[in-house]
């Protein structure tokens, strides 16, 4: 994808988007700009590789998202395991033969279009299209819009639109990694009565979750969502995360477990207790959705953090 900055442009960002005290360009070890904003309510940080969130930070509060401490170190270009990932336009090994896992968006150079802050706000709105690298493996013309605002919430808003003249099919997701403090003292609210499946059962299909998702081994349970607000119960900070979202089909709860965790060099060898991703998505096949030429989706997803005063708890799930 062209035209896209790289650390020596913080300058000209600072000039043309930035604002003291509210939003600031800083370079990285990994090749791109990363856009630090902040307000009265926290501080993001974002790379504008992948246009990736790799820290959100409520005030007063601990950090919400992992990241491993390797990140400034890692090589640039590669995929980051931490933060929230941008997936699309397909979610996973969707993609086509060979090309990267979680789509073409996550490994792009974002431009900045445009930032906006007020008392309670404080936004910075990313962008990237297609060009002849990214027809090279998927070979549509698309334009993607990517909305970041912290106030009272951290909220992520995709924007998709199809600006060739063929019809695409889309998988898509954010895959948010929160920090816990154990990932066996966590449990998933707001699945109770959805369906589901398991993917270390994937032959097991139509079974219906009942109860709070807790979190133990390695794999995914994906959702078939009816409902969209959830929350990770982090019982060792005594902690809850809000997760509202629009625009998804299912919902992924994942941890790696400690055997896939040791082909990620980046989690050291702990670093797999300390996440859950619960990951508002669209999966494969029969639950993708297809975009016409000048149709556009929208994908939308808002994490609170709150300190858990003992209101929410499983029965409420």
């Amino acid at each position: 994808m062209s035209a896209a900055p790289r650390n020596a442009d913080c300058e000209s960002l600072n000039r043309r988007f930035g604002a003291p005290g509210r939003i600031v360009f800083r370079p990285s070890r990994h090749d791109a700009p990363i856009a630090v904003l902040a307000n009265q309510y926290g501080t993001v940080e974002m790379s504008l590789f992948g246009a990736q969130t790799i820290s959100y930070r409520p005030t007063g509060n601990m950090p919400v998202l992992y990241m491993p401490h390797q990140y400034d170190d890692s090589p640039a270009g590669v995929e980051i395991h931490g933060g929230i990932p941008v997936c699309w336009p397909w979610f996973a090994a969707n993609g086509p033969e060979g090309a990267p896992k979680h789509g073409l968006a996550r490994y792009a150079r974002w431009r900045v279009k445009g930032s906006e802050y007020s008392e309670d706000l404080t936004e910075l709105t990313l962008a990237c299209a297609s060009d002849d690298a990214t027809r090279a493996v998927w070979p549509h013309d698309f334009e993607l819009e990517l909305k970041v605002s912290v106030s009272m919430k951290l909220t992520l808003a995709l924007h998709a639109k199809n600006t060739g003249s063929d019809p695409f099919d889309v998988t898509e997701g954010f895959h948010p990694y929160f920090l816990v403090r154990d990932r066996d003292r966590s449990e998933v609210l707001g699945v109770d009565g959805c369906q589901f499946t398991d993917t270390n059962e994937p032959e097991k299909t139509g079974r219906v979750w009942t109860g709070a998702c807790e979190v133990h081994g390695g794999g995914s349970k994906i959702f078939d969502v009816t409902r969209y607000e959830y929350v990770l119960m982090d019982h060792g900070l005594n902690r809850a995360i809000a997760v509202v979202s629009r625009g998804n089909r299912r919902l992924v709860v994942w941890n790696p477990g400690e055997e896939s965790a040791a082909n990620v060099e980046a989690f050291g060898e702990e670093g797999w207790r300390k996440f859950v991703c619960v990951e508002p998505c669209s999966t494969p096949c029969d639950v993708a959705y297809t975009l016409k030429p000048g149709e556009s989706h929208d994908l939308l997803m808002a994490v609170q953090s709150v300190p858990n005063d003992g209101s929410v708890h499983p029965r409420h799930s």
